[in-house]
Parts: C-alpha cells; structure tokens; sequence
C-alpha cells in the first residue's frame, strides 16, 4: 500500500511477508470478517477420487476473500491517511471489500472503474459506501488516473493484491483451513493477481512445508502461469472467471509465488463452467467463475491428485444471475440432459404432428419449437425445424435421434461449443 506523499520507497519482497505478519492480521481483522466454514465435501470426494475440504469465503458479507487483505491494510493506515481517505482501481470484490470497511471504519474511499463496467458492479460497491468514479475504456485506463487522484487528492492507494499487507490479509484464509484440517496434503488455489495464493502459500511453507501449493488460472488469462515459466502468451477473451482475469502479474506476488508455489494448472472455460454448477448441484453453494477454479484444476487433472487431502477455496460467490441461469443450462446440454434437434421437413399439414409422435413415445419433452422457411438452402417446400428438448439423460436423446432416423427424417443434433 503507497503512502500518499508518493515517496519512492524499497520495493516489496517476499522477505516482507512472513507467517507473523499473517498472524498479525488474523488478529487485527478477527471479528470484524466472518471466520467461513470449512467443510468436507463427500459427493466431491468421490467424483473426483480425492479428499475435498472447502472453504466457504463466498459467505464473506460482501460474497469474497478481498474483504481480508483490504481490512488488514485499512487498520495499518495512519490517522491522516485515514482522515484523507484511500483509493483504488477494481471492477470487482476489491472494490467492495475495501468500501464496506472503509465506511464501516469512518475511512473514505474512493473506487475508481473502467466505463464498462456492468452497472450492478457500481451499484453494488456504492451501496456499501465507495464513492465510484468511472473512467476509461480499460481497467488500465482507469487504474491510471486512480494514480493521478492519488497524488491530486493526497489520497493512499490500496492496491487489489500486490502488496504485502494486502496479500498478508488474504492468507488468514489459510490459517484458517489448517486449523480445521492440519493434515491437509495440497493448497489448489485461484491466482489472478497472486495475492491470495502469495499470502496462502506463506502460511503453508511456514506450518508445513511438505503441502503441495497449486495455483490455478483460467486458460484465457495464464499471466502469471506464462510469468513464472518464462513463456511469452495471449491474455484475453470472456473468461467466465473475470475475477482471476488479470493481464498483468503482481510484481511483488510473482516473486513469492515463483519461490513458495510449487506449480500452476490452467483450466478452461467449460472445466469452469462445469465446476460452478457442480457447486451449486452438489453443496448447494453459488460460486463464481473464479471461484470454481480450484474445483476445475482437480477435476481436469484426477490422477495427480487422486489420493490426496486437498483444501480448495471458493474465492468469491458474486456472479450474475443471468450468467449463472445460462451455465446451468450449457452445463444439462452438456451432459445431454437438454439438447437441439434441427430436423428437415416438408412444409405440409401434419409433417410436424407425425415428429411429435416420436417425441413423445420417448418421453422426451419439447421445451421450444423453432421454424426456418426462409434463410435455408432447401426447396420452397422445405422447412428446418429446431426442436429443444429435455431427457433424463444423453442415451433417451440418442434413442429418438435412431428412431427420428429411421422413420427416414434428416437429424443433427445442435453441439455446444
């Protein structure tokens, strides 16, 4: 965390964040963020072959971990800095994080946000108190001109996750976890800046330095994935994880995680995607992309950690309902529970009567009927008809699709990407 003056100061190393500097802010922040369980997970454990232990940080007040680090940070401010108030830039849990204790602590806060930004993002961390200032196309173009408010407004700067303090905060998650589960083999962790897992990771060498430390990106966004390997990749798209979708590595955070992480897995978008509605179907618990990410690194990869007790972190939990509506629903066709069937008709009374009739002699119910006459390749009395429908499962779809077939009817089944 810079102090307002904007003095140079010696860079941050990872000797600057030790397992007393994380005890020390258990105790500054205990009682004032919520101790989230930490439960065995039995469905989990046997889907994926090993012991799955999950800590429930989207039961945070604000629905993430960043509530932590910033808490931590905010209680290490000095009167004046605490008098002149702090900013940021963030479109996501640091930025709620940071206004609902600032405000709960007499701290102004100031949040700066890319103009992009959905709107229930600013109305989410106004309604706990920050004072957003929109600006910009690009997080980039807004953490820019939070700097300059910085030095205009003399304001202290509470960086998202590279910062000691801040990374310090965010490894009570893991004081925590090992309290209830001492005996835990493997840390799988989310990492987008790298403030979690460097804080994480500090607590794990110190209690036991045989845990395996694995951090997880998503595939779209392998910026500290590519950092610390040495490799030279794209950062890009619409990840379903946009709270690990970080272009730009922590300076600080990828010296401690080069030092005390053993590896880092990339997951991709329907691992996330299936993850999150794992979460949901099984502990009944609303995740976000980022915070599935754990879950996908260990369903993608079962035989490495098949056999071991492995503590996972559901960062975050705040993801739109629409968004989370639309994965629920790729997630049943991907297990061939819903699925499109475009079928070739011709453009007479009783051609689509006589296809209902397959449908229901295999009970398989019609959700929406869609008719194409005009934008098709076939002739004037031809029609494409695509028909969505539910099964118990892949095998009853596949079994109308033969019947469909031989009743001589040209069938594709519509495939999600």
């Amino acid at each position: 965390m810079n102090a307002p003056d904007n003095s140079l100061s010696p860079a941050p190393t990872p000797a600057d964040l030790t397992i007393d500097d994380v005890r020390a802010a258990a105790q500054r922040i205990d009682g004032a963020v919520v101790k989230t369980p930490m439960m065995h997970s039995i469905t989990l454990s046997e889907i994926t072959g090993a012991d799955i232990w999950l800590k429930f940080e989207n039961l945070q007040f604000t629905a993430a971990y960043k509530e932590r680090g910033a808490l931590n940070a905010l209680l290490q401010l000095t009167e004046e800095q605490r008098n002149r108030g702090v900013i940021a830039a963030s479109a996501g849990n640091h930025s709620q994080g940071l206004s609902y204790h600032g405000t709960r602590l007499g701290v102004p806060v100031t949040i700066v946000m890319p103009k992009t930004t959905p709107t229930v993002k600013v109305m989410q961390t106004e309604s706990v108190g920050g004072n957003v200032v929109l600006h910009g196309e690009t997080f980039d173009d807004a953490n820019a001109h939070a700097r300059e408010l910085e030095i205009e407004r003399g304001l202290t700067f509470v960086h998202p996750f590279d910062d000691p303090q801040i990374a310090a905060g965010q490894g009570t998650v893991a004081l925590e976890m090992l309290e209830v589960k001492p005996d835990l083999n493997c840390l799988v962790t989310p990492i987008g800046g790298g403030g979690l897992i460097s804080g994480m990771a500090t607590v794990a060498r110190a209690l036991n330095p045989d845990i395996e430390v694995v951090g997880v990106q998503a595939g779209l966004f392998p910026s500290m994935f590519a950092k610390i390997k040495g490799e030279t990749r794209d950062c890009g798209g619409d990840t379903l994880a946009e709270g690990i979708a970080v272009k730009k590595p922590g300076e600080f955070t990828s010296q401690v995680i080069a030092e005390r992480v053993d590896d880092i897995l990339l997951v991709d978008e329907p691992s996330l995607e299936k993850a999150v509605s794992l979460l949901l179907q099984i502990e009944k618990t609303v995740v976000e992309g980022a915070g599935a990410a754990g879950l996908a690194a260990v369903l993608d990869n079962p035989e490495r950690f098949k056999g071991k007790s492995v503590g996972l972190v559901l960062c975050g939990g705040n993801i739109d309902t629409r968004l989370l509506a639309n994965v629920l629903l790729r997630d049943l066709a991907r297990q061939g529970r819903l699925a499109r069937l475009r079928v070739t008709l011709q453009d007479r009374p009783g051609a689509l009567f006589k296809v209902m009739r397959l449908f229901d002699a295999h009970n398989v119910n019609i959700i929406e009927i869609y008719h194409q006459r005009i934008f098709t390749t076939l002739p004037a009395k031809g029609l494409i008809t695509d028909i969505e429908c539910e099964a118990r499962d892949a095998d009853q779809v596949e079994r109308l699709v033969a019947a469909l077939r031989d009743a001589k009817y040209s069938v594709q089944v519509v495939e999600l990407n």
